[in-house]
């Protein structure tokens, strides 16, 4: 098994950044893959960056292109996505997950095995 953590989440104002948390514990040996997921009210989750942990690239939705990166304490188990020009449409609860198997689809949630509690960000206009 595999506990997440997730921190960091808050109200911010357009414009502004945050750096949200996602803290690992138990095999963490035996995971993959990382991603991050944010869920808005009424909206289905969605993808916003994952990579693999052997050091592979971090790939982004087009909505947060340019504007987040991940990164990430291998030695403290914690990942990290920082998030910059914020913007109301960024509002969600946002979501770390791991996996233990990798088919090659980062963006799909059914390649996560073990999810984060989520952390609500909210951004004021």
């Amino acid at each position: 098994q595999v506990q997440l953590v997730n921190s960091g989440g808050g109200v911010v104002q357009a414009g502004g950044s945050l750096r949200l948390s996602c803290r690992a514990s138990g095999r963490t040996f035996a995971t993959y893959t990382m991603a991050w997921f944010r869920q808005a009210p009424g909206k289905e989750r969605e993808f916003v960056a994952g990579f693999k942990l052997d050091g592979g690239k971090a790939y982004y939705a087009d909505s947060v292109k340019g504007r987040s990166a991940v990164s990430g304490d291998s030695a403290e188990n914690t990942w990290y996505l920082q998030m910059n020009s914020l913007k109301p449409e960024d509002t969600a609860v946002y979501y770390c997950a791991t996996g233990i198997n990798y088919s090659g689809r980062l963006s799909d949630t059914r390649e996560y095995e073990y999810w984060g509690q989520g952390t609500q960000v909210t951004v004021s206009s």
